[in-house]
């Protein structure tokens, strides 16, 4: 057996490549911890993809190369973790290595008004001086391009290095893409699971992001193959699910929580966010109707321990603005702006960001 120190541990596992980053992991510092007494070993890696089978596959590959270089009859202890976001480095950050958080925008059930929210947040964001991107991942019902008033748009390519990539429509400060801008308005887009996959990919892989402070991901409806695949693929600061407070909404969102806490996912909750929590008649302001219940999504938030970002209003501003293709968080000083904002600032406090 050779001789088992700290140095020689090192060097066998020199052999052990990231597979989606492409070099061993010694050479990325994926070596969270180690250490070596007599014939036992206790390590622990990092690994980029957050999926069971990924890291099942990297603590076979750390155990093998041990027990080749050491033999069989040394102990080995592998602990595999993922890597989080404020860890990861350009090396080791193959998918969208220039954008320092990216969160998805998530709900148990449609009809809530997710993409609403991820457009004015975007805006939001854009507003606030911050290098703003806005994929629409909802593969079936894409509605950013309705909501950012670039249905028409269609996105060029552009030339880097020695690849082709798409570059993002840009509207009101936000780089904005979308499956819509690559589908006939007027035509159901129906794809099988891997299909949908591969095309929310390449959003991703094969577009010209450059640059960001926030990425936001609209994604679709529950829990299912798109929502897997971005785990996979794509490295989640968090998510932030949107439900509106009555039971059978948030019984969906519930569901949402638990997916994304789910050990083979992973991805930090960052909080929740009550749509359309009351009606106040624009001709009436003294009144508030509470027309899908009361607190509904600020007692799922306690009860799950998940930080409660705010409530929005069921205003007719905010449908119209989106219809018109020009977010409500854009009306400056108005009540459905100031509403986003609110919601806004602590999401930035749960990221550890002020707001001037």
């Amino acid at each position: 057996m050779n001789n088992l120190t700290k140095e020689s541990v090192l060097e066998a596992l020199q052999s052990v490549v990231e597979p989606e980053l492409g070099k061993d992991i010694v050479t990325l510092g994926l070596i969270a911890s180690l250490e070596v007494e007599g014939l036992a070993v206790r390590v622990e890696v990092k690994t980029s993809n957050p999926a069971m089978h990924a890291r099942t596959r990297m603590q076979e590959a750390v155990e093998f190369a041990l027990e080749r270089n050491f033999g069989k009859e040394i102990k080995v202890e592998v602990t595999i973790s993922t890597l989080k976001a404020s860890e990861r480095t350009p090396e080791t950050r193959k998918v969208l290595p220039g954008v320092e958080q990216i969160i998805a925008i998530a709900s148990g059930k449609g009809g809530v008004g997710k993409s609403t929210v991820a457009s004015n947040l975007a805006v939001g964001l854009a507003q606030l001086g911050y290098k703003v991107g806005l994929c629409d991942a909802d593969i079936y019902g894409p509605s950013i391009p309705t909501m950012f008033d670039v249905t028409n748009s269609k996105p060029q390519s552009v030339e880097i290095g020695e690849r082709t990539l798409i570059q993002p429509i840009e509207q009101y400060g936000v780089k904005v893409l979308s499956i819509g801008f690559f589908a006939d308005p007027e035509q159901a887009i129906v794809w099988r699971g891997p299909m949908a996959s591969r095309a929310l990919s390449q959003l991703f892989t094969d577009t010209n992001w450059g640059d960001l402070d926030f990425m936001l991901v609209d994604l679709p409806p529950g829990t299912g193959d798109i929502h897997l695949s971005l785990v996979a693929d794509v490295p989640l600061t968090g998510a932030v699910i949107v439900s509106t407070p009555q039971e059978v909404a948030l019984a969906d969102a519930r569901k949402g929580v638990g997916m994304f806490r789910l050990e083979s996912v992973h991805v930090p909750v960052l909080g929740i966010i009550e749509n359309m929590a009351y009606f106040v008649p624009p001709d009436m302001p003294e009144k508030r109707y509470d027309i899908f219940g009361t607190d509904g999504a600020k007692r799922l938030s306690a009860s799950l321990e998940v930080p409660f970002l705010g409530e929005l209003p069921l205003m007719q501003t905010i449908r119209e603005a989106g219809d018109a293709g020009r977010p409500a968080a854009l009306q400056g000083d108005s009540p459905a702006a100031a509403a986003f904002r609110l919601v806004l600032a602590n999401l930035l406090k749960e990221l550890g960001k002020k707001i001037d």
